[in-house]
């Protein structure tokens, strides 16, 4: 698998570009965010997936590896393809996608060309809770003080799972705990608490 390409922008499109690499030139198809966020004629570098199909090999490539895991999770849909999810990141901001799918938008996915309803809510069905972790667990915005509660309510997590707690009813048990008695427990109240609310 080619995780990146790294190289001289030769020659960019809307729908393409071509990286040179000391004298090959890799064609990747992108996105628009893709496109927009590449300066033209520069070294530049792009996160890469390699698509095979009998017919063909072709390169995607993406600038940030937030918009390559949003494509990786997208084309595990079945019925949706390489091209189409290149067409939904093209419509939609990788943070526009993720709020459509935990809000449960089905409209704002569908307004993407080629994209149906039962295509819509495969994607918010099956992609929910893998983007709702992956956000809760990526804030980037996240401030020391929210860091360290992530990662206190993450290690509470992992102990009640250890101790035979089913996961989703964990993080909803710690999720009520942390409403109700705010931020600032240790790993070792929120396990109490959990366990005295079973």
């Amino acid at each position: 698998m080619i995780a990146y390409i790294d190289g001289k922008l030769a020659y960019k499109d809307p729908t393409y570009v071509i990286i040179d690499v000391q004298g090959v030139g890799y064609q990747i198809k992108i996105s628009l965010s893709t496109y927009s966020s590449l300066p033209a004629g520069e070294r530049c570098k792009l996160h890469t997936f390699l698509h095979i199909k009998e017919d063909a090999h072709t390169l995607y490539g993406f600038t940030t590896i937030a918009e390559k895991e949003a494509f990786l999770h997208l084309i595990s849909i079945s019925g949706v393809g390489p091209n189409t999810g290149l067409m939904i990141l093209s419509s939609l901001s990788v943070e526009e996608i993720q709020q459509a799918i935990i809000r449960e938008d089905v409209r704002t996915i569908q307004h993407v060309k080629g994209i149906g309803a039962k295509t819509a809510q495969r994607i918010i069905l099956e992609l929910k809770d893998k983007i709702k972790k992956e956000v809760w667990a990526a804030d980037t915005t996240a401030t020391p003080a929210q860091t360290a509660h992530n990662m206190v309510r993450g290690e509470a997590l992992s102990a009640l799972v250890t101790l035979g707690f089913a996961k989703n009813v964990a993080e909803k048990t710690l999720d009520t705990i942390i409403k109700r008695e705010g931020g600032n427990l240790s790993v070792e109240e929120l396990i109490k608490f959990a366990l005295k609310s079973s």
